[in-house]
């Protein structure tokens, strides 16, 4: 079996995020993935009450069981759960349902992500967010914080700034390579991230335009990303300034599903990342094992 830490890791899992199919039910996306090709699924179990997405508030104990069935069924694991987001009236204990049912089948993530609306709330989020992560470490679970070029937090520095000044064990970062580019973070700057805040990477890729105004940006994050290598974004540059993570493929876009179905825009998500990132990752993985041999001898 697979670590689905990035400690030790020996190959990366690819996942399929829940947003990629925002209107599948967990049960359908496990499904949907297993079929493709997938390794694991990224559910949502908190609505969000986005455009498009399936119906639950909460997610209902007939879904949580066709889930579990789902997952038996096909033998595919759960990266993370989705997604736990900092309100002016957030209170972490409601996050409990999720973290305990993403514990139950297997979850190593949750993602967070922040979104109140003030800007002299740095202690705020940096005690739900330290709250969060001390409700998420029974479960085994590390919150994962993201930087949504549109949110509260909107840099690599912001989150950052945010994960160390709470100063907790199962503390993360996740990388979006979408927000990388909106945000217009210089990938040089991965480096100075620890690699022990680096679990997994979220995936998609887009054109060299940034959208100057937000709608324009939440219309891109949510209905019109690229398959890897159909745009600009330097994946090559992002791996090799990373340690070894997994990849939950976060594609979202309308037109795509509308033309070729669920299943077949998840399978062609699958097939351009794996092409993009197959001989960067590969490279890596001689160097490492020969870099292995050398201090052996």
């Amino acid at each position: 079996m697979t670590d689905m830490n990035n400690q030790g890791i020996e190959k990366s899992l690819y996942s399929l995020a829940h947003l990629t199919l925002i209107g599948a039910t967990p049960a359908e996306l496990v499904y949907i993935a297993a079929r493709a090709g997938y390794d694991a699924v990224s559910p949502r179990f908190i609505p969000m009450h986005v455009a498009g997405e399936f119906k639950h508030s909460p997610i209902q104990k007939d879904q949580i069981i066709a889930t579990k069935t789902a997952l038996a069924t096909t033998g595919l694991k759960v990266l993370d759960v989705e997604i736990a987001r900092i309100t002016d009236e957030t209170d972490p204990r409601s996050f409990v349902p999720a973290l305990e049912l993403g514990g139950e089948l297997g979850a190593k993530q949750m993602i967070m992500s922040a979104w109140t609306k003030t800007r002299d709330d740095r202690s705020f989020l940096i005690d739900t967010y330290a709250e969060t992560c001390d409700l998420a470490a029974p479960f085994g679970i590390t919150v994962d914080l993201e930087f949504p070029s549109f949110s509260r937090l909107r840099t690599l520095d912001d989150a950052l700034d945010i994960v160390r000044a709470a100063n907790k064990p199962n503390s993360g970062i996740l990388i979006d390579t979408l927000y990388l580019h909106l945000s217009r973070v210089d990938i040089g700057e991965l480096l100075h991230v620890p690699s022990e805040f680096l679990h997994f990477l979220h995936v998609s890729d887009c054109l060299p335009g940034i959208a100057d105004t937000r709608a324009g940006m939440i219309q891109l994050a949510r209905d019109a990303r690229l398959y890897p290598g159909e745009g600009w974004i330097d994946f090559k540059g992002i791996i090799e300034r990373m340690p070894p993570v997994h990849y939950s493929i976060e594609l979202p876009n309308q037109s795509r599903v509308l033309e070729l179905g669920y299943e077949e825009h998840a399978r062609r998500c699958l097939e351009y990342a794996k092409r993009t990132f197959g001989k960067v990752v590969s490279k890596r993985r001689k160097t490492a094992e020969k870099n292995d041999l050398v201090l052996q001898d």
